[in-house]
Order: C-alpha cells, then structure tokens, then sequence
C-alpha cells in the first residue's frame, strides 16, 4: 500500500478499493507541532508571503514526506492554487495527479470526474461502491458525534470539528477510526449536558487558529455546526457514488452551501454564525453574499498563520458574544 496525499476530500472511495492508503495534507499541516515553522520554510524557498499557508504549508509536508509517493490535487472546486502549486511540485519531482469537481454540478459531469480518477487507480466502478457502503458506516460514527453535539450538549465543538474533518482520509485506516469513533462516543454519551449561553455555527474553510473552540467553550458558546467539516463527512443518504459527490455542497457555487446553513441553522437552533475566511484565499469574495443572505448575527474573521488567537481577534469574538446576549 502506498501513501496518497490529498490537498482536500476527494471520492476517497477510489483510493482505498486500490489498496492505497489516503493521506490528508491538511491534517499533516496542521497538526505538525510546529506549523509556523513549515510556512516559514516555503517562504524562504521561494513562496510568497501573500500566499494562502496552507498551500505554503500543504508545500513543505511534500517536501518533508518523501513516502507520500502521489499527490492528488483538486484543480477545481478547491483553492484556485492549486494549478500553480501542481507545477511547483513536479519541479520537485512529486508525481501529481489532478482531479476537478465539474462546475456544471451534473451527474455526467461527476461521474466522469469519478470515472478518469478510477481509471487511473485501475479500480472497478463495483468496488468503489462497494467501498462506499463501508465508508458509510464509518461516517454514520462521525455523524453520531455531531449529533451529541447539538442534540444532547455533551460533544464539544472542538470533539465535533476533528470527528468530521478526518472523514476526509479517515486517518489512513477507516477500521481504526471506527473503533476510535466508536470509544469516542461511549466516552461523550457518560457525560452530562452541557450548559451554554450561546450556540454558534462555524462556516467556511477550517480555521488555521489553533484555540478557537477552546476561547468560544470557556465563553459559554458551543459551536453547534462545524459546515464544511460536516461536509467531508456527507451527511446525506444516497444510492451511488455520484449522487453523494453531486449532493456535496464544497466544491460547488456559495449557493449551494447557503442552502444548507439556512437548514441547519434551524435545526440546530443557532444564535449566532463566525464566518471564517483564510488570507489570501478566493472564498473571501463570497463572504459578504453568505452574510446577507442569512438571517443571523454574523461575524467574520480573517486568519492567516497557525498559531493562537491574536488579541485584537480575542477583542472581536467577545464583543460579538457580548452583543448576541443583548
């Protein structure tokens, strides 16, 4: 089995019915105990500084991971990077592979994005979908913890973002990360509920802050919604393969994610919505048409590097605390 990097969730379906193991570059990223270090290192070999650190920081884990033998990058529906960075890494001899999201959202147009990522694994369409029903059930568990989270109080915010950000590669082996779902949920449902003041829903890419749901949690504000964390775990059901991909609301227009805030947001009963958006990065421009179109209190913050919360960000989230108490 050899190790797949990804730049953001792809039909990792595809991977593993190859018997290849899928590895999140983002996840490695952030979770380096030092990722400050990582963006510095790209910079000093030629990235620039108004440049998104992941990709700086997706850059230097290829550098340092020479077992990570293919890279499969998303050249549409992701960072609109990616297509540079793709020519940055074959000139450090990484083989790459690309992979696009159709813009058209159709079901040709998924199916053969599927279908071109098959072929190049070899891999039957039967064993994709037979993949699919396994990685199913491992889902459900991240999804179970959502649950916990905004149904019974007890989850944290932070237990829910890291549940279902790693639906993305599942740790590299979908078998161990049920058993840790599944001890994870015995230990959350032993708890009490919680009592909080405020419930927040987080939308947008996933903070590059290394404290954020602690700062909100010590507040009295749960994050009830994680968007696109929830979306890497396809909270809906669906027959195949390419009906899951078309019902996945990243890759696509702002309109489709709306969609599912404005769902969510009632069923979870939010107070509140943080709009995270990262330095240098596209999704920027549809912050302002998320905001209007949604019928809550909003806050948006902007974050660059890893690292803790700065003061003036801290200044922001209270007062925007202060004001849903009002």
């Amino acid at each position: 089995m050899g190790k797949i990097g990804i730049t953001t969730t792809i039909p990792v379906e595809v991977i593993l019915a190859a018997g290849e193991t899928p590895v999140d570059l983002n996840n490695i990223f952030i979770t380096d105990p030092n990722p400050g270090e990582l963006v510095k290192r790209a910079e000093e070999k030629g990235l620039p500084r108004n440049l998104c650190s992941w990709v700086k920081g997706i850059y230097s884990v290829l550098l340092d991971n020479p077992d990570i033998e293919r890279v499969i990058a998303v050249t549409e529906g992701d960072c609109a990077n990616t297509v540079a960075m793709l020519d940055l890494l074959k000139s450090a001899g990484i083989k790459t592979i690309p992979f696009s999201f159709p813009y058209s959202r159709t079901e040709e147009g998924v199916n053969s994005a599927i279908a071109s990522l098959e072929k190049r694994f070899g891999v039957k369409r039967h064993k994709t979908e037979e993949m699919k029903i396994r990685l199913d059930e491992v889902r459900k568990k991240a999804l179970i913890v959502d649950e916990l989270t905004y149904k019974d109080n007890k989850a944290t915010g932070l237990e829910n973002h890291l549940a279902l950000i790693c639906c993305s590669d599942f740790e590299g082996d979908p078998d161990k990360y049920e058993v840790k779902m599944d001890n994870l949920i015995a230990e959350i449902k032993k708890r009490p509920k919680a009592k909080k003041r405020f419930r927040i829903g987080y939308c947008g890419v996933p903070a590059i802050f290394s404290d954020l749901y602690e700062f909100l949690e010590k507040r009295g504000a749960s994050v009830v919604f994680n968007e696109m964390q929830r979306q890497f775990a396809m909270p809906f059901k669906t027959s195949s393969i390419v009906e899951q991909y078309m019902k996945y609301t990243y890759p696509y227009t702002y309109t489709t994610r709306i969609e599912d805030i404005r769902e969510q947001a009632k069923i979870r009963k939010m107070d509140g919505i943080i709009h995270y958006i990262q330095s240098f990065c596209h999704h920027q421009i549809y912050d302002r048409a998320l905001r209007e179109s949604l019928e809550l209190p909003s806050l948006t913050l902007e974050g660059d590097k890893p690292g803790s919360l700065k003061e003036q960000t801290c200044i922001r989230l209270e007062s925007f605390l202060e004001m849903l108490s009002l």
